[in-house]
C-alpha cells in the first residue's frame, strides 16, 4: 500500500507560480511512476502529468506543456509539480498518483488532492 499526501496549493494570481508536492509512503518510491491529475468543478478528472520510475522522461496534457515541471526526488520520496505561467483555467484540485507499472493507464494510489486556485 501507497500512502501519497500533497502540499503546496493555494491562491495565486494569473502569471503567478507555485510549486505542488506529494510526500509517498509506504512502498520503495524508487519503483513508483508518479504523476498529476487535475479536476475542475463541474469536470472530469484530467492528466496533467507523469514520469516514470525509469526516470526515462516526462509526459504533459498539452495545455500546460512548457508552462509545468515535474521531477522526482527519490530520496526524499516526494514528487513535485513545479506550475508557472498560471492561468484561471488552471484553477481546479490537483491530485498525486503513483503506480508500480513503468507506464500506468490506470493508477493504483491517489492523494486526498489540493486545491489551486488562480484568480485574474
Amino acid at each position: 500500500q501507497v500512502q501519497l499526501v500533497e502540499s503546496g496549493g493555494g491562491l495565486v494570481q494569473a502569471g503567478g507560480s507555485l510549486r505542488l508536492s506529494c510526500k509517498a509512503s509506504g512502498r520503495t518510491f524508487t519503483s513508483l511512476s508518479v504523476g498529476w491529475f487535475r479536476q475542475a468543478p463541474g469536470k472530469e478528472r484530467d492528466f496533467v502529468a507523469a514520469i516514470s520510475w525509469t526516470l526515462s522522461g516526462a509526459s504533459y496534457a498539452d495545455s500546460v506543456k512548457g508552462r509545468f515541471t515535474i521531477s522526482k526526488d527519490n530520496a526524499k520520496n516526494t514528487v513535485y509539480l513545479q506550475m508557472n505561467g498560471l492561468k484561471p483555467e488552471d484553477t481546479a484540485v490537483y491530485y498525486c498518483v503513483a503506480d508500480p507499472q513503468r507506464q500506468p493507464t490506470n493508477w493504483s494510489y491517489w492523494g486526498r488532492g489540493t486545491q489551486v486556485t488562480v484568480f485574474s
